[in-house]
């Protein structure tokens, strides 16, 4: 079993009984993998996003124990703490889990945004955060315009959601 393959395992079994929480991070894996590949990221940038998709909301389950908040300020400033020893574990080099976890401390944080891995993190989060919240037209359409910069993140949005629009079917 590869090193991104037993990342998922294990974050499987972190968020086990919350079927909620696999999803999402399987679902943001699945989105931040294709618009690296269709941009054209090189292998270890790839690596190191696809490895922040699955931990990127590892915070999550000790904010609510902590401060019973899950929010993202929480997520960014718990989730490097949870990420690093599990990482660690598998076997990650030091550079890689220090940039995962930067990637994590930051993945709400759209004005820190300082490369593709961290570009595509919040667009691939964002597309499947606003489908769980169900965000409104108004909504997705002006995170359309704030947050998306990656043509394979625009190209996915519009087919989530602008074909909708376009037929008048959304609120």
């Amino acid at each position: 079993m590869d090193i991104l393959s037993s990342l998922c395992k294990a974050m499987i079994t972190y968020d086990q009984g919350d079927p909620r929480r696999i999803h999402h991070f399987l679902k943001v894996h699945a989105f931040a993998r294709q618009i690296g590949i269709e941009e054209g990221l090189d292998e270890k940038t790839l690596f190191r996003l696809e490895a922040a998709a699955y931990v990127h909301d590892i915070g999550i389950h000790e904010g609510e124990k902590r401060f019973g908040r899950n929010d993202g300020m929480i997520q960014q400033e718990l989730g490097p703490g949870e990420a690093k020893p599990m990482l660690e574990k598998l076997g990650f080099e030091s550079d890689d889990v220090e940039r995962i976890c930067w990637l994590v401390a930051h993945h709400h944080s759209y004005g820190s945004i300082d490369g593709p891995d961290a570009q595509i993190l919040a667009e691939a989060d964002m597309l499947v955060n606003q489908y769980e919240d169900g965000a409104g037209r108004k909504q997705n359409e002006a995170l359309y315009h704030r947050l998306y910069k990656t043509a394979a993140g625009k190209r996915i949005f519009e087919e989530l959601y602008f074909k909708e629009y376009k037929a008048g079917s959304h609120a």
